[in-house]
């Protein structure tokens, strides 16, 4: 199906490209039989709605009448069958990310249309494909699809939203206005971030800890992109805002290696020691989330600054060591 879908991308693109295309240079073009070529050609007006049609005076195939006055696309043929295989994939990762099927209903058409594209024979070996790619996902917290959807329907409107939230560090549920600027997926679970007018300022919310979602009929008070990045990505993992600090980690001989290979953050910095450890620095505003990444690292890792990052490491482990002391 690749060299098909190629195919018949190409000549929509040389109809586009020339005006019109004559049977002869077509044949020329694709290098095919004149019967494959005209079943090409048969596919694309029945099966895709393609407006070409053939005129008599030019000797040629052009864009008819329903192509005046408008761009005509091709759904779908801009992706060839390696480009298909890829976006079954990603279909499926997207699937795993679901909590009850919304996202699957949304994309269903398009996966139809995707095995359509392929054909009975490639659509067959594609399904067999699928069955040997296992995306796993732990500690998964699901997204109620009704606040999946307003918060999806928000953004897409431009409307603000009506939250009932429950704020997890201090256990207290409280209700505010918010103007939504984007959705941000990380570690298995979704996150709105949006402009509070409650307290002023960007925020980012747990779309489950949400309790409940309405839409308002105020517009939303849009906050450019580049400053809600700015705001909300300068952080490490998902926590946001307040005053940026740097970490130094020290990872024995034994993890240097992997470590080395590791992303903790974009804007990381290492360098390998003379002894075959390895020191990474990298940013942070909040040591929530880094504590718990540093004490999955056991002792194969230690904090060396700031001092406060390393008190924080240090109480957690006697903490921890308490437990298991007789």
């Amino acid at each position: 199906m690749a060299n098909n879908t190629a195919r018949l991308c190409r000549i929509e693109t040389l109809i586009r490209a020339r005006g019109h295309v004559s049977f002869a240079m077509l044949l020329a073009e694709l290098e095919v039989s004149p019967a494959t070529l005209k079943r090409d050609l048969e596919f694309l007006r029945s099966r895709l709605g393609a407006p070409i049609e053939y005129d008599r005076d030019l000797n040629g195939y052009r864009f008819g009448a329903a192509h005046a006055g408008g761009r005509h696309e091709l759904p779908g043929l801009w992706f060839d069958g390696a480009e298909l295989y890829s976006l079954l994939t990603a279909q499926q990762l997207l699937s795993s990310l679901d909590s009850d099927g919304l996202l699957s209903r949304h994309l269903q058409p398009l996966l139809d249309r995707i095995h359509q594209l392929l054909g009975s024979g490639e659509s067959a070996a594609a399904e067999t494909l699928m069955q040997r790619v296992k995306i796993v996902t732990a500690l998964r917290r699901p997204v109620p699809s009704q606040f999946f959807e307003r918060v999806s329907a928000a953004l897409m409107s431009r409307r603000r939203l009506h939250l009932r939230y429950l704020t997890r560090g201090r256990s207290e549920m409280g209700e505010r206005d918010v103007s939504p600027q984007r959705l941000v997926h990380y570690r298995n679970t979704w996150y709105l971030d949006a402009w509070c007018h409650r307290v002023q300022a960007l925020r980012r919310f747990a779309l489950d800890a949400m309790e409940a979602a309405s839409l308002l009929d105020e517009a939303t008070l849009d906050i450019p992109l580049t400053e809600v990045q700015a705001k909300m990505d300068a952080g490490y993992g998902i926590y946001a805002g307040g005053r940026r600090r740097w970490a130094v980690l020290e990872f024995d001989a034994r993890a240097a290696l992997w470590a080395s290979r590791e992303e903790w953050h974009p804007e990381q910095k290492g360098r390998w020691l003379a002894d075959g450890r390895y020191e990474l620095r990298l940013p942070y505003v909040d040591d929530t989330e880094l504590v718990m990444d540093i004490l999955r690292q056991g002792e194969q890792v230690r904090v060396l600054a700031p001092a406060a990052l390393v008190a924080a490491v240090r109480q957690r482990l006697v903490a921890a060591a308490a437990l298991y002391c007789e």
